[in-house]
């Protein structure tokens, strides 16, 4: 599987810039024929939480209109990021997924809302999991702080996911922990790990960029810079079975006793 991580500079809580931007760089991607796209986290925005009943995508349908007819004119999947998501009963944090005939494939809204930069006063929860296929590989989606949650990482691991996608807009001042942690998800749950983060910076913060993808070794199958730019890997999926068949990791959980 090729894919394609574009790391954008998100224009802060100017939609219709960071449309034309994602389309532009999608269209960009599309030329080296990935098969799937991932994007980052909140790229319709940016971390504008104060605006978003305002600049937020109504049911996410202007969102997923682009990238629906992107993933359909490219015959790509496509990870949409995240979009700040306006439902009746507030705004989530959601991750929209799109297969290579423009088709939804799935949906994830951010479990772990992250205080320190006040997204539990801005934005609702979700409560389901971040599961779905592209090409028949099931994956998983999670978005930005989830990573520090190994037991939620593993609730979809456990059901065989064998691909984990994560969008972020992760703060530079811990881009040590952003690789560390990374590492860590992919080594101790026999996955790829496909991390796309934001660069740039907003009135409040910088972004650390060094979106990645990790193998289930966990050695770094490419790594983008600070700045923006289209990261591109390969994955040999038939690496996830051979680690797990190497190491039995999944037989060997005792889960009755993880309580």
């Amino acid at each position: 599987m090729k894919i394609a991580l574009i790391q954008l500079d998100i224009a802060f809580g100017n939609p219709e810039v960071n449309y034309a931007a994602a389309e532009r760089k999608i269209r960009e991607a599309a030329t080296g024929k990935p098969d799937c796209i991932i994007l980052p986290e909140l790229w319709t925005t940016g971390y504008d939480l104060t605006r978003l009943d305002e600049i937020a995508d109504r049911g996410g349908r202007t969102a997923g209109a682009l990238i629906s007819g992107l993933a359909r004119e490219y015959g790509i999947n496509i990870v949409a990021g995240s979009v700040a998501v306006r439902q009746d009963t507030g705004v989530t944090n959601t991750m929209l997924i799109f297969d290579r005939t423009g088709a939804p494939a799935g949906q994830y809204s951010k479990l772990h809302l992250f205080k320190l930069m006040d997204e539990h006063l801005y934005l609702q929860p979700g409560s389901a999991k971040g599961l779905f296929k592209l090409d028949g590989t099931l994956c998983a989606g999670l978005i930005c702080y989830d990573i520090r949650f190994p037991e939620w990482v593993r609730v979809h691991m456990a059901e065989g996911a064998e691909v984990l996608f994560i969008s972020a807009e992760w703060p530079l001042p811990r881009l040590s922990h952003w690789r560390a942690l990374l590492i860590s998800r992919a080594i101790e749950n026999q996955c790829y790990v496909v991390a796309c983060n934001r660069s740039g910076s907003d009135p409040a913060n910088t972004f650390g960029g060094h979106s990645l993808i990790v193998d289930p070794w966990g050695e770094i199958v490419s790594e983008a810079s600070g700045s923006e730019e289209i990261l591109s890997g390969e994955i040999d999926l038939a690496k996830v079975h051979e680690v797990r068949g190497q190491i039995p990791v999944f037989s060997d959980r005792r889960p009755e006793l993880y309580r």
